[in-house]
């Protein structure tokens, strides 16, 4: 029997190189309410957003469905320190989408962890367990954006167990 009340999400934020000077992030959104994709194309090495396209094709709410047009008022916007609140700034209040606004948060998200993923390929794999576990959560520490990123660092997992980040912040 089908519970109407049973919710699905399925999220994924890729980036691409599409050349030397060029990031692609792409972040796709389907769940039980919606059904929609961000992409930021991102200059380097200033990481300046220069493009921002965004196509809501399913959504409950009015709001997100003419949203996407916003979207483009990130252009000009660097990757750092401050981002969220100025992406908040620029299109959270306008827009009235916050799935939206998420999503370009998810880009640059991963714009940033793309340049993490070659020392987490290249850290060494420690073979005690404890060892192991401690490693990475100084990884998380020195490192603070990889908390909550993936399953490995997310609350909960023992890879971060005990890890504040109120302190860490």
């Amino acid at each position: 029997m089908d519970n109407i009340l049973s919710f699905l999400r399925n999220r994924c934020t890729s980036v691409e190189e599409i050349d030397e000077h060029t990031l692609k992030s792409t972040c796709r959104l389907q769940d039980t309410l919606m059904d929609a994709v961000v992409e930021i194309t991102v200059r380097l090495p200033d990481l300046e957003i220069t493009d921002v396209k965004g196509e809501v094709y399913r959504s409950c709410r009015k709001e997100c469905r003419e949203s996407a047009d916003y979207l483009r008022k990130i252009t000009g916007v660097r990757i750092g320190p401050g981002m969220l609140k100025i992406i908040k700034g620029l299109i959270g209040e306008i827009s009235g989408c916050k799935q939206l606004v998420f999503m370009v948060e998810e880009c640059c998200h991963g714009v940033i962890l793309s340049f993490t993923k070659e020392s987490l390929v290249d850290a060494p794999r420690p073979r005690d367990i404890e060892e192991a576990k401690e490693f990475y959560a100084e990884m998380v520490r020195e490192n603070v954006r990889l908390y909550n990123r993936c399953a490995a660092f997310a609350p909960g997992s023992s890879l971060v167990e005990g890890f504040d980040l109120q302190e860490n912040s």
